[in-house]
């Protein structure tokens, strides 16, 4: 490897990182090719800490009894990720609920949906990716703000 090749995959390694915090990822795998048997791959992450608060239900005394659930009933679940209408982001990149910013949103808590249609676009890499409803119901929750950084199977919102 020659210094000129070793300083242009610091310079590119610099950028990715750059590229990494510029748009609130935490991680860039990347594959630059040179020729046949000559390629550099490259891993940018970055470790995030995440705060997660109890809900105030989980912060009662102690001495309080819960009510027992009834037999029928569905488990009740504090993560959206469980709950079986979970819409899950498909890749990481940024949540946006509008076609175009000004727009009205594609949908809202309440709305009847029907399979294929579009929730929300998540841009990843400057592409535009509609997110489908994997199934019709009503749109219960939206659990992500219009513009948030998305990571993989972050849950989206809850359709019923």
């Amino acid at each position: 490897m020659t210094k000129d090749t070793r300083d242009n995959d610091v310079a590119f390694i610099q950028a990715l990182a750059e590229l990494l915090n510029a748009n609130k990822l935490t991680e860039l795998s990347v594959t630059r090719d040179y020729g046949p048997d000559d390629s550099l791959k490259v891993r940018v992450a970055k470790q995030v800490n995440v705060v997660q608060q109890a809900p105030a239900q989980m912060a009662a005394p102690a001495a309080v009894p819960a009510a027992p659930a009834p037999s029928d009933a569905a488990p009740v679940t504090n993560d959206p990720a469980d709950h079986p209408g979970a819409v899950a982001s498909p890749m990481v990149g940024t949540a946006y609920m509008s076609p175009e910013p000004g727009t009205a949103a594609f949908v809202k808590p309440g709305d009847q949906v029907k399979e294929g249609q579009t929730l929300m676009i998540v841009e990843a890499m400057k592409t535009m990716n509609h997110i489908p409803a994997p199934r019709s119901g009503t749109v219960k929750r939206i659990l992500v703000d219009d513009g948030q950084p998305v990571e993989f199977g972050t849950t989206l919102m809850i359709i019923e």
